[in-house]
């Protein structure tokens, strides 16, 4: 694994469970985007996961990709997104997650080096790339490691062996643990597959943050006292700006929901913390 030293990332889960939010940047709008990102941050977001739009997100369900949509129209660029970037008013890290197209073809010249160059002068602290396997993740990594960036990879509950192993290798800031097979979308129950995933990569020494279908407090709940320690959301917020947006809602009244559905989630988080940790042992 990379050098943790100095991580952002890392050390947003150092004092208990990370809440992890994602919101497709420019969804429905520049601006609107830029209000319901920032109620992420007050409803108690550790950490927040920026999807910079690709028009063939392989990774994502019918939700996700409808905000990549929207996203589109509304004009989101990479070169926009980093404008984005540098508007946000927060004082949470930020994560950037796309496509390896996007990042690949950016900047004059060819390979990742130009995008993450440009990712760490507006502040990003680091990437998801949910197309790019360990095994071509060597000219990313160089260019993380070069500019202070973490590079996080997803672990899916079907990878063993000796690809979990050169997955492992590469991870720096967190792992992302796919809770279930498939695509995201937000979900009425939370997978078995969690416990089993935890438990197999208990002997990595990275924060293990769970995402995939997490959609309320009490999922967050028993992910977190099972052992995890963050969670990711992302469909659950993206269907709270979709309702709203489809029914003409005022900005700063989706914000609220986004925040109030924040802080439930966050409260989750924590109340399955204590259950798992003793309160001599908290900090």
């Amino acid at each position: 694994m990379a050098d943790h030293a100095n991580s952002d990332l890392y050390e947003a889960f150092a004092d208990g469970p990370a809440f992890v939010p994602y919101l497709a940047a420019g969804d429905p709008d520049y601006d609107a985007s830029l209000e319901y990102v920032e109620a992420l941050a007050r409803g108690g977001a550790d950490v927040i996961e920026l999807g910079l739009p690709f028009s063939e997100p392989i990774a994502e369900g019918p939700t996700i990709q409808s905000a990549v949509v929207r996203a589109l129209e509304g004009g989101m660029t990479p070169d926009r997104f980093f404008q984005f970037v540098e508007d946000l008013d927060v004082d949470v890290p930020l994560v950037c997650m796309t496509y390896y197209n996007l990042i690949y073809q950016y900047g004059s010249e060819q390979g990742p080096r130009p995008f993450v160059e440009r990712a760490a002068e507006v502040g990003l602290s680091g990437f998801v790339v949910p197309d790019l396997p360990a095994e071509e993740a060597d000219p990313l990594r160089e260019a993380c490691d070069e500019f202070g960036l973490d590079l996080v990879f997803i672990v899916a509950p079907t990878t063993r062996g000796e690809r979990l192993d050169r997955i492992m290798s590469q991870v720096s800031g967190y792992v992302y643990v796919q809770a279930r097979l498939g695509v995201t979308g937000a979900k009425d129950d939370v997978s078995g597959q969690t416990e089993a995933s935890l438990a197999r990569l208990s002997e990595y020494d990275v924060p293990k943050a769970v995402g995939f279908g997490i959609k309320i407090g009490d999922h967050a709940e028993r992910i977190v006292s099972a052992g995890a320690d963050g969670i990711i959301v992302g469909s659950a917020l993206v269907d709270i700006v979709a309702e709203g947006t489809e029914h003409d809602d005022p900005v700063d009244e989706i914000a609220d929901r986004l925040e109030a559905k924040a802080r439930e989630l966050k409260e989750g988080a924590l109340r399955g913390y204590e259950q798992r940790v003793p309160q001599a042992e908290r900090t």
